[in-house]
This record gives structure tokens, sequence and C-alpha cells, in this order.
């Protein structure tokens, strides 16, 4: 008898990965290839498309060929993207036009922060996010006044736009669903959260003709069959969703006051509300109500918290920096001092969202003495993503009117112990590792498409094999907590005032 599984694909931002998922949310025949990142100048990142495209058809080509040999049935694809990182394509050849401009790209804060005292206060009560730093849509309107390869495909009716779940679905189905996805739309800045539709005042605001919008569609749901031609296989599509959003769901995080922290690129704390959407929406800029996720025509709303740059600052201070040999040399190091002995490090690589967005604002290193060790700095580096993870956890619970419950951790960084206790002594707040943490985004995608009876009942059913993880208690008592977090907010101000003296 053959095993039945779902085929996932996570489109993270620096890698591809792809694997399949079986019943007891066990993730096997992992595939990796790594994706380029690009930042020709301060404030603009970009990623190629079409590597991206090749890189995941090489992933799956690999899973597939072990899934044979192992006697696994694949039954659907499931895939989970990077959000808000945004493609413009041709669809007379398939191929890209420029430079896909990712997430962490801040090049029209200044602009997009003109439009702010006319659209902010609409945008929040709508959308649930203010103006930002970036939008998918005035980029594209940027491109279709100044790049003549894109101005002259949507003359000819040939442009294709939209983030990478869009660029995915059109490019591996046979159908070439032209389709954009709630918690990927939500991420995007334009989604209208109560009724599921664009918020197209803002979007033709901003440049960007109606006219090339996908078709939008809940997270679960049919978005065709896989092209046989390009895939080797045709399984319908029925999951398509945020990475983070899938990321809560495989780490079991169903419930109001359940919050996921997912450490991947970037930090991001996602706290569910519920069906219901937050009490106090805007209460911060960097604090963003969205789409938890939507299936069977219902959403389930989470407010989110995220800094840009952790496991990139890690890459960073060990790549380009040379400080130490890799990320986890930097965690061993830190579990062999109590504390940093002064040292605060802020991971703003690319700027801060709490407790106020300021892309300006730069990655610091202060508090140093020639008393200081590298053990020392090494618990700096990992103390002030922890730092960032208990400003996260704040914004959000505070937006959202209820107390954190739990934090589930997940992704690569969650494998430090040194930094989940971390996280656990500055919130007070236990945290819960699942086995397996790594691969939470490819299982909570392969549970999203699963769930309706085809290897699944339910989502609860799809988690409860998961068990209870291990947990990380606070080891800090209250004045100790608060007087470490009273630093971090001194340096913050500190460090604000210096991209805005005066």
């Amino acid at each position: 008898m053959r095993i039945p599984a779902i085929l996932s694909i996570d489109e993270g931002t620096t890698g591809t990965r792809a694997a399949w998922v079986t019943q007891d949310g066990g993730v096997h025949g992992l595939e990796y290839r790594p994706l380029s990142v690009h930042s020709p100048r301060p404030g603009v990142v970009e990623q190629d498309a079409n590597e991206i495209l090749q890189k995941t058809i090489e992933s799956v080509h690999a899973v597939l060929a072990s899934a044979k040999v192992a006697g696994v049935e694949v039954k659907a694809l499931a895939i989970a993207t990077q959000r808000a990182t945004a493609v413009l394509w041709d669809t007379a050849t398939g191929a890209a036009l420029v430079p896909a401009m990712v997430w962490q790209d801040n090049r029209f804060a200044k602009e997009l922060a003109e439009l702010g005292p006319d659209w902010d206060e609409r945008l929040l009560a709508t959308v649930g996010r203010p103006t930002g730093v970036r939008s998918p849509y005035l980029w594209a309107a940027h491109h279709l006044r100044e790049t003549a390869e894109v101005k002259a495909a949507y003359r000819q009716g040939r442009l294709g736009f939209g983030t990478i779940e869009t660029w995915l679905l059109w490019s591996l189905t046979a159908e070439r669903a032209y389709i954009a996805t709630s918690t990927n739309a939500t991420s995007a800045g334009a989604y209208v959260l109560a009724t599921h539709e664009y918020e197209t005042d803002w979007i033709t605001a901003l440049g960007c003709p109606l006219d090339l919008l996908p078709e939008l569609r809940q997270d679960s749901d049919f978005f065709g069959h896989t092209d046989e031609k390009l895939l080797g296989i045709r399984i319908p599509v029925l999951a398509a969703m945020g990475d983070q959003h899938a990321s809560t769901v495989g780490l079991g995080c169903l419930e109001a006051g359940q919050a996921m922290c997912g450490h991947g690129t970037g930090s991001f704390v996602d706290m569910l509300t519920g069906p219901t959407p937050p009490l106090k929406p805007g209460v911060y800029d960097g604090t963003l109500t969205m789409v938890g996720w939507r299936r069977h025509n219902e959403t389930f709303y989470a407010v989110e918290t995220f800094t840009p740059t952790t496991g990139s600052a890690l890459d960073w201070v060990c790549n380009t920096l040379g400080w130490f040999e890799s990320s986890r040399k930097i965690s061993e190091l830190a579990a062999t001092v109590q504390s940093s002995n002064g040292v605060l490090f802020i991971p703003s690589l690319t700027g801060i969202r709490t407790p106020v967005v300021e892309p300006g604002l730069r990655a610091s290193l202060t508090g140093l003495s020639m008393a200081n060790t590298r053990a020392e700095v090494a618990y700096a580096v990992l103390e002030g993503i922890a730092h960032s993870v208990a400003s996260s956890m704040e914004a959000n619970a505070e937006s959202a009117g209820m107390a954190v419950t739990e934090i589930v951790v997940g992704g690569g960084l969650s494998g430090s112990d040194a930094l989940i206790q971390m996280q656990a002594d500055l919130t007070g707040i236990p945290m819960r590792r699942l086995p397996g943490t790594e691969f939470a985004t490819l299982r909570g995608v392969a549970f999203m498409a699963g769930s309706d009876g085809l290897l699944w009942d339910s989502l609860q059913d799809a988690v409860a094999a998961l068990g209870p993880g291990d947990v990380f208690e606070s080891r800090t008592c209250e004045p100790e907590r608060l007087a470490r977090r009273s630093d971090w907010h001194r340096r913050i101000a500190s460090d604000l005032g210096l991209v805005h003296p005066g």
C-alpha cells in the first residue's frame, strides 16, 4: 500500500525547500536550493524571480523522485511563500522582466510617508496597516512609467504582476492560474480585511492599473493542477499562503491568544485573535492586523510585528564581518556566560519596526570595553534578537487587547537553546518548541491543503500528533527583567535620536 502525502514547497527569501508531508506530520525527502539576494544600494533589496522558479522546479523534481522510491503517493501540492515580494513577468515568454522587489526593500519609504497623512487613518481601518515603507503596487507603477520592457508588455496585454505565490501558481499550473491568496494579499498592503477584496482606491492612488490585479482567493482552495510537462506529475494545488501564516499552523497555533515566533531571515511574532479583529489596531505603526488564514470562506485574524533582519544579521556577522564561524558557534559561546556584561546589539540592518517604524535606523553594537569577551559579544548578539522578539510580543498583546497565553517557536534559530531561554527570560512567557520546528512552514501549508478529508479531517486533527514539545520557563525575576528591558528601550531611543536629531 502506497503512503499518502502532500507535496509542500516553502519558497523563502534565502532558499527554496520542498518535501512531502505524511499523516503523522512528518516531513520527508527534504530538498533545499539556496537563493541569491542582492542589495545594489541602500534600501533596495532584490531577487531574480526566474532563479526562484528554476530552483523550485529543481527541488520538486528531486522530491518526487525520492517519493517514488519510497512508495509515496503524492495527493496534492501546497505552496508557502515569502510575502510582499513582487514580480513582473511576460505572460508570453513566462520570464520575469525586472528583478523582484523583496519584502525587505524600503526604496519607496519616503514617497509612501508623504502619502501617510491622507491615507493612514483609512488604511488602518480597512487593510489593517498604514502606508508603510514598501508597496508592490507602487513598485509596479514605477516600472510601468520607467521601464520600457514593462510598458511594452502591458500595452500588448502580456504583463503579469503579483507576489511570489501568484508567480508560482501561474508558472506551475496547467491552467496558468492568476491568483493572489488572502495571507499574501494582506501583506501587500491593499486587502480589505472585512470583505476579502482589494482596496482599489489606494491601488489607483499609487498608480497601479486595476486590470493587472490577480483574482483574490482564500488560502485553502482549488487553484488548478500542476503542469505535468513541467513537473512530471498532475495533482491538484490545494493551498497557497504566506510562509509565516503556514508556520503558525505548522506549530499548532490555532486558538486566540496563542502566538508564533518564527525565526528566519527576520523574526516574526504572529498572535492569533480569532474570528474577530484586534481591539486596538494601529496603536503601533509596525504592528499589523492581517488575515491569519482564510478557509471555508471564514477569516481567522492575527496581529504581527517583526524584526526584518535577525537570521540575516547573524549571517552578516559571520560571513561578512567574519566575527564568528557560524550562528551555531554564536549560540555555543553565548551559553558559556551568564550575561553580555553591558554589551547591547540592535539588529536593525534595514531599519526598525517597533516602537516606531524607522527604516533609517541602523544596527549598532554598544557598551564595549576592554573587559568584554568574545562570548559576551555572542551573548549580546542573541540577546538583541530576543529583545526584538519581546518588543514584538508586547506590541502584539497591546494591539490585540488580550494577553499572550503561550509562544511557540519555530524556524532555524529556534534550535538555539540560548536564544529561546533569553526570549523566555525577557518576555516572562514560557516558550514551547516542538520537534522539527524548522519544518513548520512545510508542515503547516500541507495541513492547510489536506485538512478537508484528504489526509486529515480538520486542522485540529492535523496538529494533534505534534505533541507538547520542550518548554523553556523564565529564569529571571521581574525586577531584573524590567531592568534589562529598560536598558534596551533607552538604547533604542538614543539611536532614534541620532536618526532625527533635535
